[in-house]
Parts: C-alpha cells; structure tokens; sequence
C-alpha cells in the first residue's frame, strides 16, 4: 500500500514537472522580429562566411522547392517559410520537423509530410543544410548578386540551378510533369503560347483548371517570393530545353508585368499583392 502511494506520488511528480518545463519552453519562443523598419534584436546579424549557409543564398531556394506548397504567404493555417521573419521563428521547430523527426528523434511527423513530391526528392544533404542554418544561428545572409545584363546563355545557367531546386520537385527533372497532378512544362503548348501568360503565374502563382497538351489539370501553384532576375533566368532556361520554343524572358519584361494591376481569371477578384523583398 505504501509503496503504490509512493509511486502515484512521484508520478504526479514527473507529470506536473513535464508540464512546467513544456510551459516554460513555449514562453521561450523567440519573438519575431518587426515588420517594420529593420531587422530588430530578435534576428541574428547577417553572416559573411560564405561556408556558412544563409537563409538567403542557400535555405530560402530549398524551402521555395521543398515546402512552399504548403508554408506559403497565402496559407492560413501554416507558417509561411519562406519569409525570414517567419522562419527565423519557427527555426528550432524547421530543425526538428526536417531532420530530427526523419532521424527517429523527435514524436512529430518528419517533413515534408506523407508521400508527397518534395518527401521524395528532398535528400539528406538538403536535410543537413536546413540543421546546420539553425545551428549556426539561422543566419538571413544576402541574396546572390544578380549583376550587370546577362548573355542568354548565362541566364540559362542560372535558370538550371532554380528549376532542379524549385520546379522538378512538381514538374519532374525532364519537365514531364506528373499525370493528373502537374502539368508537363516539355513540349507544353499552354507554356509555348504566351510568354507574359508564363511570367504572370510565375509572379502571382495559379489555381484552378488548366489545358496542357489536351490534359486538364486542377491544381494549385502558390506565388513565390521570386526576383524579376530569378524569374527570367528559370523562364528562358525552361524555354530553351525540353522541346520548347527557345524564347528570352528578361528582368525587365518581368518587371513590367508585376507592376501591372493583375485580376486572376478564376475569382474576379484582384490579387492579393504584397512587397516583394527583392523590389
């Protein structure tokens, strides 16, 4: 009789111990940092070690490939990753969720979630780059300068680099899409016959159905936090390999066309527009 008391006892022990360290964990969560005006004491100065990964240079372009269909600015129930404010704050849980929980060390469901496109492709060096930005301070860097006018050819180059990041996970390596889910960008004749119908998703994302090839598709495209520079570059690199037409996209038509005032066809309504922070 003794000894069951005993052990009901340190059991609540145990139990109410758990809950105080648990309370004092959340009240821990660091605050994120103001959307106004500069980046307060909450966010880490920028880091200059190229070694080092930075938000900006390296773990924005996997989170834009790997988890923006679901952490995106136009979610209302997930954070949105790809903002650094954002992201900043939920780093520790980022750290966990994509590598300890894939590693068997933490109880939640490791991420990218279920069976999904970006589970599939996400490797363990993506996964160890996303660890190692939170153990270094989760850095926010600065983006990739994009320099002076580009050759076509250049600009090819560095559209490789984003499509293999952001656009395979969906669109498959080849550009061959998935049947039923994501529309093929090879040989796409919705692709191949309107450029500024191209920048426009690009910059304001797509939802609802699509003809591709004959094919209806009905799915979401979110809009990513994607320079002028970036869109070109991985525009004209989609233009110019998988049988498709060959055409330029520069800065400057893209540029044009964010400015324009953009009501999506499906809804009737204008977009919701935000400041983009490579503007």
């Amino acid at each position: 009789m003794f000894t069951s008391q005993v052990l009901k006892t340190n059991l609540v022990a145990v139990v109410l111990g758990f809950f105080v360290v648990s309370v004092a964990a959340v009240h821990a969560q660091p605050t994120a940092p103001s959307a106004a005006g500069g980046l307060e004491a909450a966010v880490p100065p920028t880091s200059e070690v190229s070694t080092n990964p930075t938000f900006l240079r390296d773990v924005q372009p996997l989170i834009l490939g790997k988890c923006a269909r679901c952490h995106n600015s136009e979610g209302s129930f997930l954070p949105d990753w790809t903002d650094y404010k954002t992201a900043y704050v939920h780093r520790e849980e980022i750290k966990r969720r994509v590598w300890d929980s894939w590693k068997g060390q933490y109880f939640k469901q490791a991420m990218p979630a279920g069976n999904c496109q970006e589970c599939q492709t996400i490797t363990e060096a993506d996964r160890a780059l996303f660890r190692a930005w939170v153990d270094s301070g989760a850095p926010l860097g600065t983006a990739p300068e994009a320099g002076g006018p580009k050759t076509k050819a250049e600009r090819i180059q560095l559209g490789r680099r984003l499509f293999v990041t952001m656009c395979a996970t969906c669109h498959q390596t080849a550009g061959q899409g998935i049947a039923n889910k994501y529309p093929p960008l090879a040989g796409s004749d919705y692709l191949n016959a309107d450029k500024q119908q191209a920048i426009r998703i690009l910059i304001h994302g797509k939802q609802g159905e699509l003809v591709v090839n004959g094919q209806k598709y009905d799915n979401v495209m979110p809009a990513f936090p994607l320079s002028n520079e970036d869109i070109a570059n991985a525009l004209t690199y989609t233009y110019n390999n998988f049988g498709n037409s060959g055409k330029e996209v520069t800065p400057e038509e893209v540029k044009a066309l964010r400015a324009e005032k953009y009501t999506p066809a499906n809804t009737g309504k204008p977009a919701k527009t935000s400041p983009n922070q490579f503007e």
